[in-house]
């Protein structure tokens, strides 16, 4: 089955070449959906830091590629008679268009960690397009939500799902500390503290605004140096060789240590810290179906709060000054809303 008088093609952003310069917004074909798939039509895509190393040549891509891959969307289209009752679902969308099912990690379900994992954005067209192919096993049907955006924060949720609740790292009462105040940093405050974690999210001067977005939502903040010695968990969300180096200082003897934040690039850490306070570091590789199906839940449960999350949406013509933008650290997440309407 396909959709309903689709036109031939649709603009999208694209990446065909090195560099930034590579990247342009121009038209691609259409897709059609086969058995098995749907088509999603895009209501908004987040731009991710992951979207920035990819425009930078520091992430895994291959080109051309239509980037993009914090989906939200409307399933429009659908390849299998049998998929009919996704038709007009909201949906958010995990990233693996395909993985080869057959290695050790996929069989374990792990096919984050799939050798040969295929992820939209990167090595498939991705959502920063009008519309989006993907298989119908990737659909996660949104439960009804305060934000009319919280679709678009699915995936990053997911992704701080997997680091920090598979298995579950914070533990009632200890005392957690997230560093960089990026939308990763504050949905790691977020899920740490509906662990029952008592939370400081740390930032620079600079980042008052984006801290003054967390103490809101009655997290703790901070632009001081954390102690040293004086966290149970530490979360290094902002991907920089500082806040990882503070965020080990700061962990106490034989605490856990988790990474979220890439830093895209080889870092120098103060690693002997690891052996002196035999920290336990752990992390996690994007999201797996387990995290998506947490990640639901925690949403449904009015356990995190998204939409506030998003503090700017600009249509595609605009991607390259959202892109610089999300690249200097301005806001929190901004979205592109590639039929240029607003999301209700």
């Amino acid at each position: 089955m396909t959709g309903d008088g689709l036109t031939n093609t649709m603009q999208a952003v694209i990446k065909r070449g090195p560099g930034l310069a590579g990247i342009e917004i121009g038209e691609v074909d259409v897709p059609s959906a086969g058995p098995g798939q749907v088509i999603v039509d895009v209501l908004a895509t987040g731009i991710c830091g992951t979207d920035v190393h990819i425009a930078h040549d520091e992430y895994a891509h291959e080109r051309p590629v239509v980037m993009g891959h914090e989906v939200f969307g409307v399933v429009s289209a659908v390849g299998s008679e049998s998929d009919v009752g996704w038709l007009g679902a909201k949906v958010a969308v995990e990233t693996y268009f395909s993985a080869c099912e057959m290695c050790d990690m996929c069989r374990a379900g792990r096919r984050n960690l799939c050798g040969d994992r295929r992820s939209i954005g990167s090595f498939r067209n991705g959502g920063f397009a009008e519309r989006l192919l993907i298989p119908v096993i990737n659909l996660h049907r949104l439960p009804d939500t305060p934000g009319a955006l919280d679709g678009v924060l699915s995936e990053p949720l997911a992704c701080v799902a997997q680091c920090l609740l598979d298995p579950p790292i914070v533990q009632p009462g200890d005392r957690v500390l997230v560093t960089g105040p990026g939308a990763m940093g504050q949905l790691a405050a977020q899920v740490a503290r509906a662990s029952g974690g008592v939370v400081t999210l740390a930032g620079l001067p600079a980042d008052a605004e984006r801290l003054a977005v967390a103490a809101d939502f009655g997290i703790g903040t901070t632009t001081e140096a954390p102690a040293d010695d004086s966290f149970d968990v530490v979360i290094e969300c902002s991907g920089s060789a500082p806040g990882a180096a503070g965020a080990m200082r700061a962990a106490r003897r034989g605490a856990r240590y988790v990474q979220v934040g890439i830093f895209g690039r080889e870092v120098t850490l103060p690693f002997d810290i690891v052996l002196y306070k035999e920290l336990t570091i752990t992390s996690g590789f994007a999201s797996t179906p387990t995290s998506w199906r947490t990640a639901m839940r925690l949403i449904e449960a009015g356990d995190v709060v998204l939409t506030p999350l998003v503090t700017k949406r600009v249509s595609l013509d605009a991607f390259f000054d959202a892109l610089d933008a999300a690249a200097h650290g301005e806001g929190l997440k901004t979205v592109v809303v590639p039929k240029g309407e607003s999301v209700r």
